[in-house]
């Protein structure tokens, strides 16, 4: 049975503007969005823009695009592109995601490390298991140097546990699938992980449904929280990952894999019936629950989560 939290429920859909928007994305924030709704709960839309290398005016555009052609709504945030850049951007919260870090080195010393490694010396370093081999974490190298990151330093046998609403007790041994992570990126800007703590503890974010994909994120974060000053509550997060959309070959939808020609979910739709038959499906609901949003409103309460 689905064990909301006992708090009234608060979500967030977390789009990046890096891409445009495919699938996969559209199953998720629509199943975010009933299991919310569902629940009586409060929805965020909370825009991840940190990486501005990747970051592209149509990208945001098309996050809202998605959304009004999904017909999913939300109870706090940008009514825009605008009004995101104005009030709602990351790029707003950069220092306290750096006044957190910082405050995170000075009451653990050892927590940090900084790294010069190049994406092209990572690529040739990588342990089998695709972690970081900890190249730079016995250089001392100066937190302040330029062109570093700093990375966290997992200790060995780190692990985390959380009783998932969909895929049942989940434990992610940290040293063996992430290893020493980074926090603060070469530009000197939060890296995800920390940034997504914060700003969901700052929305009181207690219920994330998140894609396989993330439990290796989900593990980071719970991990920082407990070091990162006044997180802790993060702890207390109710998480739902849910199966992955593939592609022909295979592969999971990706919006870092996408041809030029290709205009996102919204423009290559023929309709939104799209996205709700692929989530009637993940929930292994009827198929007639898919032919719309209200239809599978309706079909909802049938579905049992752990």
């Amino acid at each position: 049975m689905l064990q909301f939290p006992s708090a009234p429920v608060v979500s967030r859909l977390a789009p990046t503007p890096s891409g445009f928007l495919h699938l996969g994305n559209a199953v998720n924030f629509t199943l975010t969005w009933l299991l919310t709704r569902r629940a009586g709960g409060t929805l965020h839309l909370r825009i991840d823009d940190l990486d501005r290398a990747r970051f592209r005016p149509a990208y945001l555009d098309n996050i809202f695009q998605t959304l009004d052609w999904l017909g999913l709504d939300y109870d706090h945030g940008p009514s825009g592109p605008d009004e995101f850049e104005r009030y709602y951007s990351q790029q707003h919260r950069r220092p306290e995601y750096e006044a957190t870090l910082q405050a995170a080195r000075a009451a653990h010393p050892r927590l940090f490390y900084a790294c010069r490694c190049s994406r092209a010396q990572l690529a040739r370093a990588a342990a089998p298991d695709g972690c970081y081999p900890g190249t730079c974490a016995a250089l001392a190298l100066p937190f302040d140097g330029p062109g570093l990151a700093w990375r966290a330093r997992v200790p060995p046998g780190a692990a985390a546990t959380w009783p998932d609403l969909a895929q049942g007790p989940q434990t992610v041994a940290l040293t063996q699938e992430l290893g020493d992570f980074v926090v603060r990126k070469k530009d000197g800007a939060a890296a995800y992980q920390v940034a997504s703590v914060l700003d969901d503890q700052r929305l009181d974010v207690n219920f994330i449904v998140r894609g396989q994909d993330l439990r290796t994120s989900t593990a980071a974060q719970l991990w920082l929280a407990e070091v990162l000053p006044g997180q802790a509550d993060f702890a207390q997060t109710r998480f739902l990952h849910h199966d992955l959309l593939l592609d022909e070959a295979g592969h999971k939808l990706s919006k870092s894999t996408q041809t030029s020609q290709q205009r996102g979910i919204a423009a290559e739709g023929a309709a939104p019936r799209v996205v709700y038959r692929a989530v009637a499906g993940l929930l292994g609901l009827p198929p007639e629950a898919g032919e719309s949003l209200a239809a599978l409103q309706v079909a909802l309460p049938t579905y049992e989560l752990l």
